[in-house]
């Protein structure tokens, strides 16, 4: 246990005496008496407490298999609270006053109105939510959201994935057919029922990622006759780029991600020419800063959330989501990036979480650690994830259809592939089977026979992900047109408007697109996230207009 004296400074940052008296403004005040709960776990709404002169321990709450456990102990000056209060997200903790006194509780609606008038205290209580979040991941709080599921499960690693993209205090356990049948007895479950997410220790047999954000308030929940600025869908970093910008700016603004926020290129392990990080940055470190800039401005992120389609109204757009919920919108950018591309071959689906990942970051490492592996693809996300996995033990192939690395791929990158002992590049070549069970063993290619593999890791493109957006103008590959890009027959709308299309503006007034979902785009981090800040300049242009 740690009383706040004890705590890292990031985690308690020492606040001065004008600070205090700021930050006490935007409090309710309440007098608790010991033993009362200023919040509880599972509580879908709480606030930030302000302790005045009372005392108060955050307490992980007793699981069926596990007492309770005492994490902190928050005395005078100090505030309870957690990351969660900005994502929405319900309670997992327990604040239990332990002396009696006084505290003041700031509502999330006044939480929010602090971050945006107060630029000193936002960074001072932002650092210490997030601060503490990274603290919560590997303690006792863990225990509150815990994924069971087999080692090779498609199903487990899209938990884990879903988990760790949304930074969630989790812990995963791993199981082989023998530990599953082990762990089942101590924890009554079936084997069958894997994998299972236990929320506050009940258990949730085959959980996804939508049952588990549902279960943790990270769900849309609409508000009643609610309409939003801004509706951004899709959260890579056009996305992200977008809703921090729309939201800094003042716009109302929500961002959906089928999956969760970050996109291809969270899944890239290293960008080494993203201006301002001469030593590169994971995709992973990069997506998690720009998800905490945009809670910070307000924007609300809903994951896994897919819109399935987009319409207009007289008053602006809806968008539909899987579950049938509409998002009312004066606005919309479509960020939705592309889908990846696949291999012919037998068996794929198979393999897909078994042996095939279409990402190289620690979680897919994790799958294949100091085994055999290959890459497929010949541009710089191939190149990048051969050299990451390399340099963390794998004996790496690198297998590319064309004769030619250094005709998709950045020359620095052919020239590490080259000169790196532990990668095998075979170039004109193509992989034409799979072989193993319930895992990827091995794989064949066509240049080389058979080859032993225990992970596949597939960097061979995307296509757009427009499917759900066919009144829109697209091109053959099915990427969307924007401003005069847009086809001369979809432009006669636009005369009963009096204005031609915006930049960024598709073939639907109010709607945007921006990255690798855009015709021409660069398909780049750093294009990807000034098209989608350019788009709002587009979107304030268009909604000015239309007052």
């Amino acid at each position: 246990m740690k009383d706040a004296a004890h705590l890292d400074p990031l985690q308690n940052p020492a606040l001065t005496d004008a600070q205090w008296e700021r930050l006490l403004a935007f409090g309710a005040p309440e007098d608790v008496a010991s033993g009362d709960y200023v919040f509880r776990s599972g509580d879908a709404d709480y606030d930030l407490i302000l302790v005045e002169d009372a005392e108060v321990e955050v307490v992980r709450d007793s699981l069926w298999w596990i007492e309770e456990a005492v994490l902190a102990t928050m005395g005078p000056r100090t505030f309870v609270g957690e990351l969660g209060l900005l994502n929405g997200q319900g309670a997992f903790l327990s604040a239990r006053v332990t002396r009696a006194g006084r505290i003041r509780r700031v509502s999330r609606p006044q939480l929010r109105r602090l971050m945006a008038e107060d630029d000193e205290l936002c960074d001072l209580v932002l650092h210490a939510l997030w601060a503490r979040r990274e603290a919560l991941r590997t303690g006792p709080a863990a225990l509150t959201l815990k994924f069971v599921g087999a080692a090779n499960s498609g199903d487990f690693l899209s938990l884990r994935r879903f988990a760790e993209r949304l930074d969630l205090v989790h812990t995963a356990v791993e199981l082989d057919a023998e530990g599953a049948a082990q762990y089942s007895k101590t924890h009554e479950f079936d084997p069958s029922d894997l994998p299972i997410a236990f929320v506050q220790g009940e258990a949730m047999p085959h959980a996804t990622p939508g049952l588990v954000a549902e279960r943790l308030g990270l769900s849309y929940q609409a508000h009643a006759d609610e309409v939003v600025d801004l509706v951004v869908v899709g959260g890579g970093p056009a996305g992200l780029a977008a809703a921090i910008y729309g939201a800094s700016e003042g716009l109302s603004t929500v961002l959906l991600d089928a999956v969760a926020p970050g996109g291809q290129a969270a899944a890239t392990s290293r960008i080494e020419n993203f201006l301002g990080f001469p030593f590169g940055v994971s995709g992973g470190d990069l997506i998690g800063q720009a998800s905490l800039q945009a809670l910070k401005f307000g924007v609300r992120v809903y994951a896994p959330c897919e819109a399935v389609r987009l319409e207009p109204t007289d008053s602006g757009l809806d968008v539909t989501l899987t579950d049938g919920r509409v998002i009312h919108a004066r606005s919309a950018i479509v960020t939705s990036g592309a889908a990846y591309r696949t291999l012919p071959l037998d068996r794929w689906s198979h393999f897909e979480g078994a042996g095939i990942f279409y990402a190289a970051t620690q979680l897919e490492l994790r799958q294949v650690v100091e085994s055999p592996v290959v890459v497929v693809g010949g541009a710089n996300s191939a190149g990048q994830a051969a050299l990451y996995l390399a340099a963390n033990g794998c004996p790496v192939r690198l297998v590319a259809r064309g004769d030619d690395l250094s005709a998709r791929m950045s020359s620095y990158l052919v020239d590490r592939l080259v000169e790196d002992p532990r990668i095998e590049v075979h170039t004109g070549s193509q992989v034409t089977a799979l072989e193993g069970s319930n895992a990827l063993e091995g794989v064949r290619i066509d240049s080389v026979g058979d080859v032993d593999a225990r992970g596949l890791f597939c960097f061979i493109g995307a296509v757009p992900a427009t499917g759900w957006l066919s009144d829109l103008d697209r091109d053959a590959d099915g990427f969307l047109r924007t401003g005069t890009d847009i086809a001369a027959q979809s432009l006669e709308q636009w005369q009963r408007l009096g204005r031609e299309p915006l930049p960024f503006e598709t073939s639907l007034p109010r709607v945007f697109a921006a990255g690798d979902v855009r015709r021409g785009s660069m398909k780049r981090v750093a294009a990807a996230v000034g098209e989608g800040s350019s788009a709002v300049a587009s979107v304030h242009r268009a909604l000015a207009l239309a007052v």
